[in-house]
């Protein structure tokens, strides 16, 4: 077991070593920081609790590196604390989802590369140092692209579990013109019906509150979750694309070999294990 002082030392030591990292990590929680105070001064406590959540967020890497004895590259670090700060801070409170309709696809695009590089990691990893397992390049990947693809699918089911339950809009709504459906067939023999060109709907509820729809009607969050899996999908496939290329021809394959190098988590080195036992046998 790490004691505090020896997490304080190597702590130090990878600030040293990622400068950058560090620098790019004081900035976000210092924003992230400002915004939660300043919550609490216009008692706006709902956004006060996100700021606690993306600070909690900001010590998963140094948290999984402590517990899985595992070294994330400094660009992953960073491009995680971006992650988080673009998906929590920028889109839901500063409204990037809604301004900007390209925002949650970039991010879903992202999480499918991001995870790909993480199930690559893993299973790479267990590869290369069991001598009972040895995987094709082929299958490793399709193992990556497996596991980007179920968190994708999870991450679904929570928004769809978060709109059903919590009463939030996490699947967004699209406005589309036009749908078929066996539904309004008056035979109920399952005859698709067609209905094109829809200009609007007016939507009546219980209470006599009535919702016009200008141009269409409101698809609620399914193209949205097709559409995120379908992006999720393409990252996933571009990050395996890589990971094949660079299993299958290593240093000849320049730009894979960086963005693998760049993005998949190693073990820990023999180094900080014997700096560790130092620290212990000196106590």
């Amino acid at each position: 077991m790490i004691s505090p002082n020896q997490y304080i030392k190597r702590l130090g030591n990878r600030v040293k070593e990622q400068r950058g990292v560090f620098i790019l990590y004081s900035i976000l929680r210092l924003f992230v920081v400002l915004i939660g105070i300043r919550s609490v001064i216009l008692h706006n406590y709902d956004v006060t609790v996100t700021c606690l959540l993306v600070l909690a967020l900001f010590f998963i890497p140094s948290l999984l590196e402590e517990t899985l004895k595992i070294r994330i590259p400094a660009l992953f670090e960073g491009i995680i604390y971006c992650f988080i700060f673009a998906a929590e801070v920028l889109g839901e409170l500063g409204h990037f989802y809604t301004q900007f309709p390209l925002w949650d696809t970039m991010l879903h695009t992202l999480n499918g590369f991001l995870f790909a590089a993480v199930g690559f990691s893993t299973v790479e990893l267990l590869n290369r140092t069991s001598k009972n397992i040895s995987l094709s390049p082929l299958y490793l990947t399709m193992v990556a692209f497996c596991f980007s693809m179920t968190i994708g699918v999870l991450w679904e089911f929570f928004e769809c579990g978060a709109d059903l339950f919590l009463g939030q809009d996490m699947q967004k709504d699209f406005i589309v013109d036009h749908f078929q459906s066996v539904s309004l067939d008056p035979s109920h023999s399952q005859q698709v019906i067609h209905v094109e060109d829809i200009t609007g709907t007016i939507i009546n509820t219980a209470s006599g509150e009535d919702f016009v729809i200008g141009g269409g009607y409101l698809d609620i969050g399914i193209l949205d979750t097709m559409k995120d899996l379908l992006v999720n999908f393409i990252g996933a496939v571009v990050f395996c694309s890589f990971g094949f290329a660079f299993l299958k021809y290593g240093e000849n394959k320049k730009v894979a070999n960086k963005v693998v190098q760049g993005l998949t988590l190693k073990a820990e080195t023999a180094e900080d294990t014997v700096e560790e036992t130092e620290a212990n046998a000196s106590q």
